[in-house]
């Protein structure tokens, strides 16, 4: 709409499955009953004390389909498992991090429509994992086709182009925003792409702006999406300041995904280096060189857990690699069940 990514990417198999919010419904609640009336309730506590019925039905409508579709591609209701890309991840943000950041700051804090996207962004942000090609320009692959989807997910639920003009462009930069780049600092391209500096691009997101729409400041909306979409990124890896626990969850099931989509069994030894490094050197890596907040209020509500983390995670680094010093991991799964316990002693 704005970026002009989404027309690379066509409806697959799973669209058609589920074309609308009614059979996303049946498919759900077939599968977890309870999963439906949660997302209803995250959607409500983001609409506030007075929503308007018919937008609140429309925004859990298309936060449904989202999660429904996703959870067919990449999570328990399909054959491709993703162990973190899935109906969990979904669940964690739109629950506990949007819930908390609602908590933190008063609801009054953003109007009830910027709650909404954000809503949305949660269960739309990561509905395609394996696309094959990344579009011209700083946005991921997997990101520009979830914009797509989630585009016509919007139009599906009764979105209008016209007249919620401003809830698709706020969902496409946050999207766009999401693309995370995990790369070593610094990488090549670092010299030529302000946006490359590694982390999410919704920090960098404005600096493309400038130079793809220079006049983008002019338009409210997309000031919005801008300002949305950092607040968004900071929420999708709200995970450096939560609890130590949830910290160290979200790492074993990245890993554990990594090395499924790697071909790389758990039981073998093969597993065991990767496993090592990621858990260990690249845990380092991701909490003190790639993440920055990107919002005053992503910084305002997790910063401080991110603080009391930081220790922990330096000590079970070390002590996860010490572990192997002498002799290498006789498996991934080795590595997993180390670090589990290193980072519960670290919880407790």
């Amino acid at each position: 709409m704005i970026l002009g990514v989404a027309h690379h990417y066509a409806a697959d198999a799973v669209e058609t499955g589920l074309p609308d919010a009614a059979a996303a419904r049946r498919r759900l609640s077939e599968n977890d009953p309870g999963l439906v009336p949660r997302l209803e309730a995250a959607g409500a506590r983001a609409a506030g004390p007075a929503p308007g019925t018919a937008d609140l039905r429309r925004h859990v409508d298309a936060a449904v389909l989202g999660l429904a579709r996703l959870g067919l591609r990449h999570g328990h209701l399909g054959g491709d498992l993703h162990d973190y890309h899935c109906e969990t991840h979904v669940m964690e943000v739109a629950e506990r991090r949007l819930g908390h950041a609602i908590d933190a700051l008063g609801h009054a804090w953003l109007p009830a429509a910027d709650w909404l996207a954000l809503f949305l962004f949660s269960a739309c942000h990561d509905l395609r994992q394996r696309e094959s090609f990344d579009p011209p320009g700083p946005v991921g692959g997997n990101e520009a086709a979830s914009i797509a989807e989630t585009f016509r997910i919007l139009t599906a639920c009764g979105f209008s182009e016209v007249a919620d003009r401003d809830t698709f462009i706020a969902l496409e930069l946050m999207i766009a925003g999401s693309t995370f780049d995990a790369r070593p600092l610094p990488h090549p391209e670092a010299a030529d792409l302000a946006t490359a500096a590694g982390g999410a691009l919704a920090r960098g997101l404005g600096l493309w702006l400038d130079g793809e729409r220079p006049d983008w400041a002019s338009d409210p909306a997309l000031r919005r999406g801008e300002r949305l979409g950092r607040l968004a990124a900071d929420l999708d890896t709200a995970n450096v300041g939560e609890s130590f626990g949830h910290l160290a969850d979200s790492a074993l099931r990245l890993c554990r995904e990594r090395e499924r989509r790697a071909g790389r069994a758990l039981d073998r030894a093969e597993s065991g280096p990767p496993c090592l490094g990621f858990l260990s050197r690249g845990q380092l890596a991701y909490f003190f060189e790639l993440h920055r907040f990107a919002s005053r209020e992503g910084e305002r509500v997790y910063g401080p857990g991110k603080l009391a983390n930081g220790p922990g995670v330096r000590r079970v680094s070390a002590a996860l690699l010490q572990r192997f010093e002498t002799s290498p991991p006789a498996s991934g799964q080795a590595v997993l069940d180390a670090f589990a316990g290193l980072a519960a002693a670290e919880d407790g």
